[in-house]
């Protein structure tokens, strides 16, 4: 069994790392084991330099305080703007023993309300809640969930990060 540890105990993240694994390497077994890990950038990354910088460092210290796993995955969201809109996404780094895997995630574009919230220092989830009454709304669909109505949720817009970044596991020969 391959265990993952991902550097964050929200379900959310633990599931679209499992899944994306699940879905490159069908016939394997995997273990997700969580790892609280503070983020080394702002609560809140504003530029997608600072998301990745984030991933990456997530996925470094889940390295470093799990050594017995076989892969570590660090999942970072973010927002840049776009000059009239402020966007949001993820990054995604994979790493095992000699390999790195990158991958981010589709961008959407954060109505007004929200991205004034979110550029007064406001965290995009804490935001989320405010503008549409909710609770914790970052550990279940997101901003993106409440955006769409569900027809894409926080849990669909990582899977395809987390899977773009395992390419090269899938294809070692090329990477």
């Amino acid at each position: 069994m391959n265990i993952i540890s991902v550097a964050s105990t929200n379900p959310v993240k633990l599931k679209a790392a499992l899944d994306g694994f699940q879905r490159m390497f069908p016939r394997e077994s995997f273990e997700v084991r969580t790892i609280k890990i503070p983020s080394t950038v702002s609560d809140q990354p504003m530029t997608d330099e600072e998301t990745l910088e984030g991933a990456d460092a997530r996925a470094l210290s889940a390295r470093e305080l799990m050594p017995e796993a076989d892969y570590w995955v660090g999942i970072e969201g973010g927002v840049m703007d776009r000059g009239t809109h402020l966007s949001g996404f993820a990054w995604v780094v994979v790493l095992s023993e000699g390999k790195r895997g990158v991958g981010r995630s589709g961008e959407f574009f954060l109505p007004e309300n929200l991205a004034e919230l979110v550029r007064q220092g406001v965290e995009l989830g804490e935001a989320d809640d405010i503008v549409f009454s909710r609770n914790n709304s970052k550990q279940s669909n997101g901003a993106v969930g409440l955006l769409t109505g569900d027809a894409i949720d926080r849990l669909d817009l990582y899977i395809p990060a987390v899977i773009f970044a395992l390419i090269p596991f899938k294809n070692p020969d090329l990477y």
